[in-house]
């Protein structure tokens, strides 16, 4: 049994089918752009949009990114649900043999899907992502992405954890930006869904568990993702609370009692990395609200959160100092180059 797409490829196996989701609030700038290019993908069979209790035209702008192919479903909570819920709730609602998140203001880059499935031994498949300046917006057309070459390997628990602890000073290059196809079965067969706690590092929490659970998670070097970096993502807007929530659910991990002894430590480190974050933005949470007495009594009556509190104070007075006195950043109107999360050496 085969289908055809509006574009006029015949997918040649129901195996192939993808089911992209979008979760989305207050996207309706951009979730048009995003929308066309899954539907411009043959092996596109399903767009699930989940409006999650957007209070502007998310749900209108969606609707007129339909390609008329029967192809885009629209969902719309009326209040905000978390993008955890939203996701579970379209893969409910789906069914393609392949799932592949999309954020509402990413894109994909045309061709995506024809290269990730290229082969089929893997449960999870995921490929290198670009990370384009939003002033590009307006202009992805003139993008200029490199073509890499087409080498595969597969990502172990340990180097996944590891690559998503932030470290300063450095480019962001967290594993966790990965947006892989998973395997329905993979994710069925395991009762394998994002946990519905965390609005933040859900994509990291669903890969941990999965990799935990013996997952094959291919990488290809290809670039099919585009992400646009905007300074008030969401993302970058998280809750102190959100935090502990991600450190929980390292912790959870950590007592399941399925992981191998480095992929243990990796969590752990993890854990710690999160929790020492959560503890730094709690005092400074005290502080402001009840002042610094409150704020320090937290502290001394919380041992392990000290030291990260004085790291956190002396870290934040040093980038203080560097912005005060330190050389000023070139600015320029003009876009700044893509960067590519995998900085494979392009194909000649």
């Amino acid at each position: 049994m085969t289908a055809q797409s509006k574009a006029g490829a015949i997918i040649d196996s129901p195996n192939n089918s993808v089911c992209v989701i979008v979760a989305a609030k207050n996207a309706a700038d951009t979730i048009a752009a995003a929308i066309s290019s899954a539907l411009s993908d043959a092996y596109v069979t399903e767009v699930i949009v989940v409006d999650d209790g957007s209070t502007d035209g998310t749900s209108q702008a969606a609707r007129q990114a339909d390609d008329g192919s029967g192809r885009l479903r629209i969902i719309r909570f009326e209040i905000n649900m978390g993008p955890s819920y939203a996701r579970n709730h379209a893969i409910s609602c789906s069914s393609a043999a392949l799932i592949s998140i999309l954020d509402a203001d990413d894109f994909f880059i045309p061709g995506r899907f024809s290269h990730l499935l290229a082969t089929c031994d893997w449960d999870m498949a995921a490929d290198n992502i670009v990370f384009v300046d939003q002033r590009w917006i307006g202009q992805l057309n003139t993008l200029p992405i490199d073509t890499f070459s087409p080498e595969t390997w597969f990502l172990d628990l340990p180097t996944f954890v590891d690559r998503n602890i932030s470290r300063r000073h450095r480019q962001r290059s967290e594993l966790g930006f990965l947006k892989p196809v998973i395997r329905r079965e993979f994710l069925d067969r395991h009762n394998l869904r994002y946990n519905e706690k965390l609005r933040l590092g859900e994509d990291y929490d669903l890969y941990t568990r999965a990799l935990a659970l013996n997952a094959r998670f291919q990488i290809i070097n290809n670039c099919g993702y585009g992400a646009i970096v905007r300074a008030d993502s969401l993302s970058g807007q998280h809750r102190t609370d959100d935090l502990k929530q991600l450190a929980d659910a390292d912790k959870t991990i950590l007592d399941s009692g399925s992981l191998s002894e480095s992929a243990r430590a990796a969590v752990h480190q993890h854990e710690r990395h999160i929790r020492s974050k959560y503890h730094h933005r709690q005092f400074l949470d005290i502080k402001s609200q009840k002042g610094l007495v409150a704020a320090a009594v937290y502290g001394l009556g919380n041992p392990s959160a000290v030291l990260p509190i004085a790291g956190g104070i002396l870290t934040d007075k040093f980038d203080d100092f560097v912005r005060l006195f330190g050389k000023k950043p070139v600015t320029s109107q003009n876009p700044p180059a893509p960067r590519y999360l995998f900085p494979a050496t392009a194909e000649e």
